[in-house]
């Protein structure tokens, strides 16, 4: 958390950690609450446990940490909830996990990283500048999209200023839908609904959308789940989806979000590792169609980690041998 949160982005934050501390006592599991930070004080408890479930999404509110929160754990050999470290870097970094996923021959709405903010003259408009290493839509509102050479030039001096690296992409108008990961089992579609936003506004989840309750982008951004798509529809929907999550190596839990344009072409718009699962989040709404109930995802999620990692165990186990006698 970071230093000037408020009381209330505190408690934002905390209420899905304490909704799953609760299932997991209630299913007769001993719990801690560990908190992250640089100095390392956390690991000793974490190496104590069977079991990490980690909800960590940086530290001091910056959210590229998570990585090498991940990638400690990883390597400490503790079991854990979610994705790998590898694939949590990766898809922290849009410019990457584009590259990778075109790479993989996957449709991905045309991008450039802009070198000393200069994007080539034939690029696509209208498009979207964003934060290439950031997520949960930070550093995305309505001037995010841009219509012109002259938007577009100064969104992206703007957003310079304020991130590290910034990506440029094309706007695809059409319908967003996004597919959850649960373990092995493909969670049914959901549809962002935006027929109720402001007059003129661009068709996006911005930060106010995600984050600020009530507000009018929020309220003009609604999920439906199922969404309503015909079958064919549905299959290019999750085969898409589905090559994009093992392109990155998907394990544990995870979304992907795509749009799909007036002529039917899906295009990838995000992998998300460790979305949020808080118990009115989307992922949760796409178990509950799914017939789960809240609970049910949390222990779904640990019994995918702890069968992981004894399957590991097992492996190491079986490699030892041949490994002495390799080395004898």
């Amino acid at each position: 958390m970071a230093t000037d949160w408020t009381a209330e982005e505190i408690s934002s934050v905390m209420k899905p950690v304490n909704e799953i501390a609760q299932i997991l006592s209630a299913a007769g599991h001993e719990v801690s609450r560990v908190g992250v930070r640089h100095d390392l004080r956390w690991l000793g408890a974490a190496r104590a446990a069977d079991l990490i479930f980690n909800l960590c999404e940086g530290i001091n509110g910056i959210g590229k940490w998570e990585d090498l929160v991940a990638a400690t754990i990883e390597l400490a050999g503790i079991p854990a909830t979610g994705a790998r470290a590898w694939t949590i870097t990766v898809c922290h970094n849009k410019s990457v996990v584009n590259a990778l996923l075109e790479s993989a021959g996957l449709p991905i709405p045309r991008w450039v990283v802009p070198r000393g903010h200069k994007v080539p003259r034939d690029f696509p408009l209208p498009a979207i500048v964003k934060p290439s290493s950031e997520d949960a839509s930070v550093g995305i509102e309505q001037s995010s999209v841009v219509k012109n050479r002259a938007e577009l030039e100064a969104r992206i001096a703007q957003q310079s200023e304020a991130f590290e690296e910034v990506l440029v992409q094309e706007y695809v108008d059409g319908r967003e839908f996004a597919v959850g990961f649960v373990g092995h089992t493909t969670l049914p579609i959901s549809e962002i609904d935006f027929g109720h936003m402001p007059k003129g506004s661009w068709r996006i989840l911005s930060f106010a959308a995600k984050w600020e309750k009530g507000c009018a982008e929020d309220v003009g951004s609604r999920p439906v789940c199922p969404a309503k798509v015909d079958r064919d529809l549905e299959k290019r929907i999750i085969a898409i989806a589905e090559a994009a999550w093992r392109a990155v190596g998907g394990c544990g839990y995870g979304r992907v979000d795509l749009r799909v344009d007036p002529s039917g072409q899906p295009w990838i718009l995000e992998v998300n590792p460790n979305p949020d699962i808080s118990d009115d989040a989307g992922l949760s709404a796409m178990a509950s169609s799914k017939g789960w109930s809240y609970p049910e995802l949390v222990m779904r999620i640990v019994d995918h980690a702890t069968a992981a990692a004894h399957g590991k165990r097992s492996v190491e186990r079986l490699a030892a041998p041949a490994r002495a006698r390799k080395t004898g």
